[in-house]
């Protein structure tokens, strides 16, 4: 086999999405009448859907491509794995929403599909160019659709806030960038390890600060989260599903590679980061949602709060600690995607709504919904035996013990505070007089919802897949 022949057989998801976004886009351009073409978001899934079975394709073989600046392992097939089905969840709930609200243009599907590259290539990257690059092809599409709903006011906004804040974001990781390669001398996460294998460089830290800061934008982790309440709010549903699962699922994992592999010699340093900011997101996630009205917005806290409980994991700097972080999101992506799509079906005479009060009562007019959305926010909660408890318990067991005691404690206590705006809506689900019915569901909303609800129900009993693929792919991280 050639170089050029290999390094195509490790990135083949990636080359797949690239010229299947450039086919849908002449496709769209050529097909479509007034911008519509409704066969483009179904190919768009079928893509994305084989580049998921392209992931495993040779699972056993990990390997170095492009120059050094691509890595094909287990822990980037993990994530990419987690990225593609959060964008295949969010296309498939994006369906018939972009239909009632007559914005289903074919550039969505397109968009969609080139984030997702941005994300894959985002996952593998394996130094700081790639990183670079990854990040802004995933970002500018994000941009985009941010704002999708081009006569709403509130989604335009949206867009433009996190456009703002994304480009300020974006010079402080690229700022963070230069020092950290001034004073190591190299964009590779190997040779920086390598160059700070000694005394710690001050300026080497500096620069992992600016960098970190501009990851936790993209995780929106405390004190960079003050876009996401309102573009969660403010933009389409379905967007707002994408950003809460497949970017999380990106930002997250490319956070950890950074940390563990170019800066595993001062891990002190960066340790304390990942523990402030950490309690802190944990602390909004838990307090400022509580007096939400806006189930969207409610959802925006609860992510942010989440993000700080998966970096308790990350805290932990060790194997047992990534294999943590691993777990809690695939658990968290299950459950976000199941959570969106029962706001998706809140739908009342042709109008989704937004309001926690429109729930009162469902347990009355539609029992199986109300199950299901109160098994998701119960776990969301961490209510044991469901599938949200184990993924704290997978956090919060390297935090302890890595001697992290105070951050474990603190874990606990928002935990213990989260649970009360999520039990709000199960008793307002159970207990209050009801509300006005909701419009029949499409098929495709209620099958993420039940399917979503029943792997949070049943994982206590199987948790063995999830669990092995997390151990084998943070493994391959050390």
């Amino acid at each position: 086999m050639t170089p050029f022949s290999f390094a195509v057989a490790h990135s083949l998801p990636e080359i797949v999405l690239a010229a299947g976004a450039l086919v849908l886009l002449m496709l769209g351009v050529f097909r479509a009448k007034d911008g519509r073409d409704w066969i483009i978001s179904e190919l768009a899934i079928a893509l994305l859907g084989v580049a998921f079975l392209l992931l495993f394709y040779d699972l056993k073989s990990n390997a170095i491509v492009w120059g050094g600046s691509f890595i094909d392992d287990a822990f980037g097939r993990f994530m990419k794995a987690l990225a593609l089905l959060g964008a295949i969840g969010a296309l498939v709930l994006s369906l018939d929403f972009m239909r009632r609200e007559n914005i289903d243009q074919f550039e969505f599907p397109v968009l969609i599909v080139i984030a997702t590259l941005g994300m894959l290539m985002l996952i593998s990257a394996r130094d700081l160019i790639a990183l670079y690059l990854g990040l802004e092809l995933m970002s500018l599409a994000l941009y985009v659709i941010a704002a999708f709903a081009r006569d709403n006011a509130r989604a335009s906004e949206a867009g433009l806030k996190y456009f703002a804040l994304g480009a300020l974001s974006s010079g402080m990781l690229l700022y963070g960038a230069s020092l950290i390669y001034g004073f190591a001398g190299t964009v590779s996460f190997e040779g920086i390890s390598k160059a700070l294998n000694g005394a710690p460089n001050i300026g080497a830290i500096f620069g992992l600060v600016f960098l970190m800061s501009g990851l936790a934008f993209k995780m929106s982790i405390v004190p960079f989260h003050m876009w996401t309440p309102d573009v969660y709010e403010g933009a389409p549903t379905p967007v707002t599903t994408f950003f809460a699962s497949a970017a999380k699922m990106a930002a997250v994992a490319i956070t950890v590679r950074v940390t563990m592999t170019a800066f595993p010699h001062i891990v002190h340093q960066w340790q304390q980061i990942v523990v402030f900011t950490s309690i802190l997101s944990m602390a909004v996630g838990a307090f400022a949602a509580i007096g939400q009205t806006n189930i969207k917005r409610l959802m925006a806290y609860s992510s942010i709060g989440h993000m700080g409980f998966a970096m308790v994991g990350l805290a932990a700097a060790n194997e047992s600690g990534v294999q943590g972080v691993l777990m809690y999101m695939a658990i968290y992506l299950v459950m976000t995607l199941g959570a969106f799509a029962a706001i998706l079906s809140m739908r009342i005479t042709g109008t989704y709504v937004e309001n926690i009060g429109d729930l009162a009562g469902l347990a009355r007019r539609n029992g199986v919904m109300a199950f299901c959305l109160s098994a998701l926010m119960l776990s969301l909660a961490g209510i044991p035996p469901l599938a949200g408890f184990w993924a704290k318990w997978f956090v919060f067991m390297p935090a302890v013990n890595a001697g992290l005691y105070p951050l474990a404690v603190l874990g606990v206590l928002a935990s213990t505070v989260a649970c009360f705006y999520y039990l709000r809506i199960v008793k307002i689900i159970y207990f209050d007089d009801p509300a006005r019915a909701f419009d029949k569901a499409s098929p495709a909303v209620t099958g993420v919802l039940g399917l979503s609800s029943l792997l949070v129900v049943l994982f206590s009993f199987w948790p063995g897949p999830i669990t092995t693929a997390a151990a084998v792919a943070a493994k391959s991280l050390f």
